[in-house]
Formats: structure tokens, C-alpha cells, sequence
């Protein structure tokens, strides 16, 4: 994408490098509003004619997120962008380089949280039975898919994995997650066992002359990409007979809800998955209690009687 006018690109430029160095946001959330505001700066400056961020009004933004609803963006990509915004002008308000706030008055598309998708739990026996653990390849898939299950990992949780981050005696392990936050979360035994086998009879496979301390390798001895983990997943599940699309984070909507089904704390359940606020933790119990309401519909006797009576 196309630079904006130095100005507006100066401000952009500084607000990017205070959410990367002071606030110590990810990669890919710093490049993601990078990539907004300097969507939003070209329009300002194109259709607008506004070379500062002090001229820029409500009304402008406004334009700018309805002409993008024309588009083919999600509600939710519109409304990350609007986020976008307010985050951007609070930084300029702090640093005194606008007096007011043009995003305080304006709306949203208004999101409609979907719940997430999971797997069964005889699903995910049989996704985590399909690696055969008979050579090197085997052994460690074997490993990530029972680890990716296991602790509820992000894919780039667990893609980024060393070996100082796992203590398999103790059971426990160091996760980095979203803006480099850490949390320590469980291993699980079945999980730890499989590793253990993978760091001695698969790892040293994968080894070479310029492997560091990631934990799980690919074929040239760096650390597995993303990418890689959802072609493997994706592999696997086909395997194992899974009709349902399967993606890497269902694994982790898998584990959050099965804890839940089984009785586990809801605080317990955020701490492991590493979300700063509960109520991105609480989406797991509407799931659960879609599921509850599906077996009742399906089992209840009275649910059935109609179907009950024409077999009379």
C-alpha cells in the first residue's frame, strides 16, 4: 500500500512504534492498525483534501468506514478498524497533538458473536490417534496435535515453542501469548508422554548444524511454521474420518469447552487460555449450554412425543 503524505504518515509512524515499544503489542496487531490508519490516511488526504490529522472531523471518519461497507469486509473488519481509530486518536490526545477525540461519538457495525465451532471428544481421540507415531514425522505430530490439544495453545503459541519453555517433569509450561503476556498452563500426561517420546526418538531426526532450542522442527531444522500446523491438522483429521471442516483453533475452542463440560472453573479456564478479560472466556458456556439444549431436544421424552406416538 501506497505511503501517506508525510504528515498524517509522520503520526502513524509514532503511534505504531509507541504500541510496539511501550505497549507491547504483537507483531501482527501493531501491522494490522498500521495497515488501517494508513488506509484511513490515504482517503482523508484523497477525497478529503486533509493533510493533518488536527483537521480530520467525525464526519470524515464516518465517510471513510461506510465507503469500506460497500466493500466486501466483515462486520468484524470494520469494526477492528474503528478500533483502530479510537486507539489512534487517544494516542494523538496524549501526546497534545489534537485537543479532542472525532471517534468518541461514532458507532460501530454491530457484531454478532458467533460461537466458536469444536470437536467431539471421540472426534478428538480419533484427530489425535491418526499421526502413526512409527518414524520421526509421526512421532512429533503425534506430539503437537496431543500438546496443541492438551494446554489450549494459539497456533503461534505453539508453532514458537522452545525447549526452556517446557518443564515435562513438573508438567507445567511458559507461554508467551498475545502481547507477549505470560501465563504457565498445564501439560496434561498423555501430552507430556508424547513429547518426552518426541525429544528422544523424533527431535534428534530433525536436527541440524543451525537448529536453536525451538522445540518442534520441520524437515530443515527450524522451527515449524504455522502454516505447516494447519496442513498437518488439516491432514489428520481428514484420516480419522472428521467430516466437519477442522482448523487449528478448534482444537483450542475443544479444549476450553471440554473443560467446562467436565466441570472445570471458569477463571481456570481463562488463566489457561491466556484472555485478559472474562467475558472472551464466557463464550465457551453459551456453547456449552447450546449443547445441553441440543441433547435435551434430541433425548427428552417430551421432546419426542410426537414421534413417540406414531410409533404406537
Amino acid at each position: 500500500m501506497k505511503a501517506p503524505p508525510s504528515q498524517l504518515g509522520e503520526a502513524i509512524d509514532e503511534f505504531t512504534a509507541f504500541i510496539d515499544l511501550e505497549k507491547g503489542l504483537s507483531e501482527n496487531t501493531v501491522l494490522g492498525y498500521q495497515s488501517d490508519l494508513h488506509a484511513c490516511a490515504l482517503f482523508l488526504f484523497r477525497k478529503k483534501k486533509v493533510s493533518s490529522w488536527t483537521e480530520v472531523s467525525s464526519a470524515d471518519l464516518t465517510d471513510w468506514i461506510y465507503t469500506l461497507s460497500g466493500d466486501d469486509y466483515t462486520v468484524s473488519s470494520l469494526a477492528r478498524k474503528l478500533s483502530s481509530l479510537r486507539m489512534f486518536f487517544r494516542f494523538l490526545i496524549r501526546e497534545k497533538k489534537r485537543p479532542d477525540d472525532p471517534t468518541e461519538l461514532m458507532t460501530g457495525p454491530k457484531l454478532v458473536r458467533r460461537l466458536p465451532g469444536t470437536l467431539t471428544v471421540k472426534e478428538v481421540e480419533h484427530l489425535l490417534a491418526a499421526p502413526q507415531p512409527v518414524n520421526a514425522y509421526g512421532i512429533r505430530d503425534r506430539a503437537i496435535l496431543e500438546l496443541f490439544y492438551s494446554s489450549g495453545l494459539r497456533v503461534s503459541e505453539l508453532s514458537s515453542l522452545t525447549l526452556q519453555q517446557i518443564d515435562l517433569e513438573s508438567g507445567w509450561l511458559r507461554v508467551f501469548g498475545k502481547g507477549s503476556k505470560e501465563r504457565v498452563t498445564p501439560m496434561g500426561t498423555k501430552a507430556i508422554d508424547a513429547v518426552d517420546t518426541y525429544l528422544t526418538s523424533g527431535r534428534p531426526y530433525f536436527v541440524k548444524a543451525k537448529t536453536g532450542s525451538e522445540l518442534f522442527l520441520s524437515e530443515r531444522g527450524t522451527a515449524i511454521s504455522r502454516k505447516m500446523i494447519w496442513v498437518l491438522v488439516k491432514k489428520y483429521a481428514k484420516l480419522a474420518g472428521i467430516a466437519k471442516p477442522v482448523k487449528p483453533h478448534l482444537l483450542r475452542h475443544s479444549f476450553a469447552t471440554h473443560l467446562l463440560s467436565g466441570g472445570a472453573d471458569l477463571r481456570a479456564i481463562q488463566e489457561m487460555l491466556g484472555h485478559s478479560d472474562i467475558s472472551t472466556t464466557q463464550i465457551y458456556t453459551a456453547v456449552e449450554s447450546e449443547r445441553l439444549l441440543d441433547q435435551h431436544a434430541k433425548f427428552h421424552p417430551r421432546n419426542n412425543q410426537g414421534a413417540s406416538e406414531k410409533n404406537l
